[in-house]
């Protein structure tokens, strides 16, 4: 039978690789939910493959313990319907420190591998300390060889960037060719598409001059990550829009989800809007009470960042809390859901 999945809730990447990584997304929205006692040792989590087919970080099924990617092996067509393949991949992501400054190529970028692809994404800001924020795009009149110059003497990459202070509710697109970066004390979800059998690609201008120990600790005397300067400058847009006209393109104020409103579905960003985005549609789901979700001709995962959301079929029933991700196919069609104070992220990548 073709059912939505409920997900392991502890898809967390090792802190080594993550050395920017917090502590506000395990202890407020993983707080309740089932972790592996290694998992729940993580001295910090960046990141939460919340719904994932990559084969380095898979979502599990919380019920019968198989991969995601087994499942939509048993029946393609019923979990893809008339996509191409499994392009979605979605993140809770918490900062302490400043990310790389990094970039991504487009998928039809001529240096790209056969199988190596672009990496279009988009944020929606769950929690942000106060003056945390975003940077996103160079400032007007900063060209490649101010860039570069500041690069070659090891200097501050992030003075040439537009910094954009943020607020729960933010919704942000990032697609090739697009500096950026994410500030200390901001918690989001990520939707990402990566085409099936491919590896998105990203590029890292500058890592903030930092250096790491093996297990991923700021040490003065460590390693530097690897950094992709070439062809970060080689896939930079030049000529995109910058600034408040950059944010005009790329940025939706939602607001804060109101928990106490009657359930309801509120799109963000896609082909068709608020945010025009071809890669991704990410809306919220919010509120309190019954609201249906539209089929869809492709899969979907859906994020619970607060309250609880269940999902019903005819003969099936899928209760996620805060913390938790669902994987939900093409074939179930419309799906009715029953939120309490519920506030989740459902994306797809059309």
């Amino acid at each position: 039978m073709i059912r939505p999945r409920l997900l392991r809730a502890d898809n967390f990447t090792p802190p080594a690789r993550t050395p920017w990584g917090g502590t506000r997304l395990r202890a407020r929205f993983k707080g309740g939910a089932p972790l592996a006692a290694d998992k729940a040792a993580y001295r910090v989590v960046g990141e939460s493959w919340e719904v994932s087919v990559e084969p380095d970080f898979p979502s599990v099924d919380a019920e019968d313990g198989r991969t995601l990617a087994a499942h939509i092996a048993d029946d393609p067509g019923g979990w893809l319907g008339e996509a191409d393949g499994f392009d979605l991949l979605v993140k809770l992501l918490d900062a302490d420190d400043a990310l790389s400054v990094q970039i991504h190529p487009s998928d039809d970028d001529a240096a790209l591998a056969e199988d190596e692809g672009g990496k279009p994404e988009s944020w929606y800001v769950l929690a942000a300390e106060p003056g945390a924020g975003l940077y996103l795009g160079f400032e007007e009149g900063v060209d490649e060889a101010a860039v570069r110059a500041t690069l070659e003497a090891q200097g501050d990459l992030s003075a040439l960037l537009h910094f954009v202070p943020v607020a729960p509710g933010d919704v942000f697109v990032i697609d090739a060719g697009t500096p950026h970066a994410i500030g200390p004390g901001v918690t989001l979800v990520e939707p990402q598409r990566v085409r099936a059998g491919r590896r998105g690609l990203t590029y890292r201008y500058w890592d903030w001059n930092r250096r790491y120990d093996a297990n991923g600790r700021r040490n003065a005397g460590g390693a530097p990550r690897a950094l992709h300067v070439e062809r970060a400058l080689a896939v930079t847009r030049w000529d995109a829009p910058r600034g408040e006209a950059l944010l005009e393109r790329i940025r939706l104020r939602a607001g804060a989800a109101d928990l106490e409103a009657a359930a309801r579905v509120e799109p963000q960003a896609g082909p068709d809007g608020p945010v025009r985005f071809a890669p991704l549609e990410v809306a919220r789901i919010c509120g309190t009470g019954t609201t249906t979700l539209p089929a869809a001709p492709y899969p979907r995962g859906l994020t619970v960042v607060e309250g609880a959301v269940t999902l019903r079929g005819d003969d099936w029933q899928v209760r996620a809390e805060r913390g938790r991700s669902v994987a939900v196919p093409a074939g179930v069609g419309a799906v009715e859901v029953a939120l309490e104070h519920g506030h989740a992220i459902i994306a797809a990548a059309p």
